[in-house]
């Protein structure tokens, strides 16, 4: 009892003491006085003691009468636009000697308009709104005097270039990928579409990372209900950090606890002007190359963008075969466990002794061994992401071999259930968008199947479809254009029609602006 009382003592100190260090640290947002070594002390006592932050003192205007501190940070900022557009003109080439000789009074608005010659200067007379742009990369020019501060922009922190992207790779198509920076970001589906209805709005978010988010979406297509809807569960966050997209996708999302996504996601600059086009809106993160598109059609994981500049005979083939690979994935470990265990009578009669004689001495029933071999799966998988890439692919392919071949050596498992595990890894790998879903999906039928064998798949595959038809996406449902059915929208689902057919945008998206292009004619062919 004694210590107890003790542990609670020590656990409520050292609670005091923290809240007490935290009040110390966050200094509340002061308006600047005209007294700048008030300024500059009170906010050194909010940037503390880091070793980036640089304060620089300096004296400038007639006779170098005029005390001004500019502050930055390190690794931000483009120093060559502090020495040349800020420094330079204030203490070497300064235009004060045209006010020599009047009674001229200098205010914040005069080193706005005259002497910095930066591209983008806004004055503020707020603490908060000067360190914010501090720690995105700005300067903040402090003038003794005065009662405002400039906030002049000078970003220049290193950053990837425009590449290939990773995820997505295609034969035929543009292949220029997002980076983590915002604004070329912005800047690459401004190329692409060069609509000045294209609106990008821009708000931090995070207490402490303060991430700057940016809602792109194009007035006259997409819904304005959509965009207030996106607006306003963003409004609803309050979290310390958004480090990546994925933060944002799941407190926005309609199903935070279903397997299947509800927000689209990606790293090129087409695949997100084509679903703004289509009425989509996308969310663009600062500090990663995936960008967010809602509503997310179940459908459209299985869509690419090499479809739209493929042929349409072979795009529609490939799409088809998509769908084929993801039942593949997901069905085929438990319809061979459901086939063995419950209903041989379906199996061709060679194929059976086959299948026995090659299972024969193995200790484990089949839904045993699909488990082991899964999971061994899983672990390569996971193992081959995380490694670096070449210690990755040397690791998935000998582990397979090696461990697949010693396995079936030492007799754990049958040589038929490592080719239906190979031929289900291979599968999952056609549909990637749907990978995460497809593995809770195959353990999920396995388990069915290893119970109840195929009236369990049955049942399995009846919840899913329940469960995919209740759900939405911002108010578009997830098996649009299947369920509800939109004919004119079915040229583009599981097939895909000639880019001429395709003459109105997806219906639950555009409503008020559902036409894209006029009816086109193809040129007719001569007669010979």
């Amino acid at each position: 009892m004694i210590r107890y009382l003790i542990k609670k003592i020590k656990a409520a100190v050292i609670y005091k003491n923290s809240k007490e260090k935290e009040q110390e640290i966050n200094v509340d947002p002061f308006k600047l006085s005209s007294s700048m070594s008030e300024n500059v002390s009170r906010l050194k006592k909010i940037l503390g003691d880091s070793n980036d932050v640089v304060i620089r003192d300096f004296t400038c205007g007639p006779h170098r009468k005029m005390s001004v501190t500019l502050i930055y940070i390190d690794g931000l900022i483009d120093k060559r636009v502090i020495n040349d557009d800020v420094m330079k003109p204030l203490m070497y080439e300064s235009k004060f000697s045209i006010f020599e000789d009047s009674e001229h009074i200098f205010d914040a608005q005069e080193f706005k308009r005259i002497l910095v010659s930066a591209g983008d200067v806004k004055e503020t007379d707020s603490s908060e709104e000067l360190l914010n742009g501090c720690m995105s990369g700005d300067a903040a020019l402090i003038i003794d005097g005065f009662d405002k501060g400039l906030i002049i922009s000078c970003r220049g922190w290193d950053m990837r270039g425009v590449e290939d992207p990773q995820t997505e790779s295609v034969i035929r198509g543009p292949r220029e990928g997002f980076n983590e920076n915002l604004r070329t970001n912005t800047a690459l589906i401004r190329r692409k579409i060069k609509d000045p209805a294209l609106t990008f709005e821009v708000k931090e978010m995070g207490k402490r990372t303060k991430t700057n988010v940016c809602i792109a979406y194009i007035r006259g297509i997409a819904n304005q209900d959509l965009i207030d809807t996106v607006k306003e569960r963003m409004d609803k966050i309050d979290t310390d950090a958004i480090l990546e997209s994925g933060y944002i996708e799941q407190y926005i999302e309609d199903a935070p606890y279903s397997i299947f996504p509800t927000l689209g996601y990606s790293e090129k600059p087409d695949v997100i002007s084509a679903n703004l086009l289509e009425g989509r809106v996308a969310i663009i993160v600062d500090g990663t190359p995936f960008v967010l598109t809602a509503p997310l059609m179940f459908i459209e994981t299985f869509q690419t963008a090499e479809d739209y500049y493929a042929r349409p005979y072979y795009a529609s083939a490939v799409r088809i075969l998509r769908f084929i690979s993801f039942g593949i994935s997901v069905l085929a470990p438990a319809v061979y466990v459901a086939l063995v265990a419950f209903h041989q009578e379906l199996i061709p009669t060679p194929l059976l002794f086959t299948m026995a004689k090659a299972t024969e001495g193995t200790p484990f029933p089949a839904a045993i061994e699909a488990l082991i071999m899964l999971i061994t799966f899983e672990i390569l998988r996971e193992a081959g992401v995380r490694l670096p890439r070449p210690i990755g692919q040397a690791i998935s392919i000998v582990g397979a071999l090696v461990m697949g071949q010693s396995a079936v050596s030492a007799g754990i498992v049958g040589t038929p259930m490592v080719i239906v595990v190979a031929i289900t890894a291979v599968a999952s790998f056609v549909v990637p968008e749907q990978s995460d879903a497809g593995a809770v999906l195959r353990f999920f039928l396995l388990l069915l199947a290893s119970t109840m064998g195929g009236f369990g798949i049955t049942m399995g595959l009846l919840i899913v479809l329940i469960h995919l038809s209740s759900l939405e996406s911002f108010g578009t449902p997830y098996l649009s254009p299947l369920a509800p059915m939109r004919m004119p929208d079915l040229k583009d689902s599981v097939i895909r029609a000639p880019l001429r057919n395709m003459i109105t945008r997806p219906l639950g998206l555009a409503r008020q602006n559902p036409k894209r292009q006029k009816k086109f004619e193809p040129p007719s062919q001569k007669n010979s």
